[in-house]
């Protein structure tokens, strides 16, 4: 298993249709203490203490994923930008999320970020966020089992976990073009395969 959790592009920019949705949870606490300096501010310097934000929500093929499909996309509007802060907290975030995913989702800019929100809507983020400045060990089977126990419907074909070298980074749920919970064969096979890895603490006050 590939414990980036990542699939190849498919070698079409176009996305004649896709498959299914995988919206993506990145654990904001170890984005920001992987990469230090490099890390984007406007998400790791807020006293706002972020723990899981909305990577992304993006169109699947059921092998691999169209990218970038819109070679004259549009920047992002402002103020849709502003709305889409408290879950998704970097106006770059949002920008590149649109270029590289939204675009090959067949719809408007408005539509696919209420599209964004819906998802994350429809998904409960069960309580295993780490005490404040401690360091929590868990397993990846034990993040997928609070979801699945705090989401009604949710099975171990529906969901992955992702992680670097020894920190949780991404919570995957597969889903219909209708926010159904669905299987993902291509993203299960790429799930984290290590026995332990570590949720570090949230910033901020």
């Amino acid at each position: 298993m590939a414990l980036c959790g990542c699939d190849q592009p498919t070698q079409a920019s176009q996305a004649d249709g896709f498959d299914f949705f995988v919206l993506a949870l990145s654990w904001s606490p170890s984005y920001c203490e992987a990469e230090g300096e490099r890390a984007n501010r406007q998400q790791c310097d807020s006293a706002r203490p972020y723990h899981f934000i909305v990577h992304g929500l993006w169109p699947q093929f059921e092998d691999g994923y169209p990218e970038f499909c819109d070679a004259n996309v549009l920047r992002t509007e402002t103020r849709l930008e502003s709305r889409m802060l408290d879950i998704m907290p970097s106006r770059g975030l949002i920008r590149h999320q649109w270029k590289k995913h939204g675009t090959c989702s067949g719809l408007s800019q408005d539509t696919y970020f209420d599209k964004v929100r819906a998802a994350r809507e429809r998904v409960t983020i069960p309580p295993i966020a780490p005490e404040a400045g401690q360091y929590r060990s868990v397993s990846p089977a034990e993040v997928e089992r609070a979801f699945m126990q705090s989401n009604p419907g949710l099975g171990e074909d529906h969901i992955a976990v992702t992680c670097d070298r020894h920190r949780l980074r991404e919570v995957r749920i597969c889903m219909t073009a209708d926010l159904e919970y669905r299987s993902c064969p291509q993203v299960d096979r790429r799930a984290c395969n290590r026995r332990s890895i570590v949720m570090p603490p949230a910033r901020g006050r």
